[in-house]
């Protein structure tokens, strides 16, 4: 099925599935895809002893790793390939070892070059917010799928 023939639905789950192939960090933290729409992708992790800091909660940086990438699958769910221009986080509330955390990312603004998106990193036992999230994206030249980018 060639690009052109799938639905919007289809393709942002294939734009995503390329962008963590191709995510090398995103897999050595052992996020799973959960999810993935036209502005809109769902990812979650488990966090692991290796991702506990010096007051043996997880690492902020994992959190947000996290974040950031449900927001890369997101904004590129058209195979229209973005960066981040503008990335940034608010910690709500302290994550243990062995939770298990859910970034549900979606589209608030896009046009012309750019877009806005909300990041909510929840506690996937409990929904609980742990995170906030917001990411401007700006749109280069390619398309995901072929890897194409300039």
């Amino acid at each position: 099925m060639s690009v052109g023939e799938r639905s919007e639905a289809e393709l942002a789950k294939a734009c995503a599935a390329r962008m963590l192939e191709r995510d090398a960090a995103s897999q050595a933290l052992g996020m799973v895809l959960e999810d993935a729409r036209p502005g809109w992708a769902r990812v979650s992790l488990t966090i692991t002893e290796t991702m506990v800091n010096g007051h043996a909660i997880a690492h902020g940086g994992v959190t947000f790793t996290l974040a950031d990438s449900a927001f890369a699958f997101a904004c590129n769910s058209r195979n229209e390939p973005n960066v981040a221009l503008q990335a940034s986080i608010s910690f709500i509330g302290a994550v243990q070892l062995g939770d298990r955390l859910v970034a549900e990312a979606e589209e608030q603004s896009s046009k012309g070059r750019t877009g806005v998106y909300d990041v909510r990193v929840t506690r996937g036992d409990d929904d609980e917010l742990v995170a906030l999230f917001r990411g401007v994206c700006y749109r280069i030249k390619g398309t995901v799928l072929d890897g194409a980018v300039t």
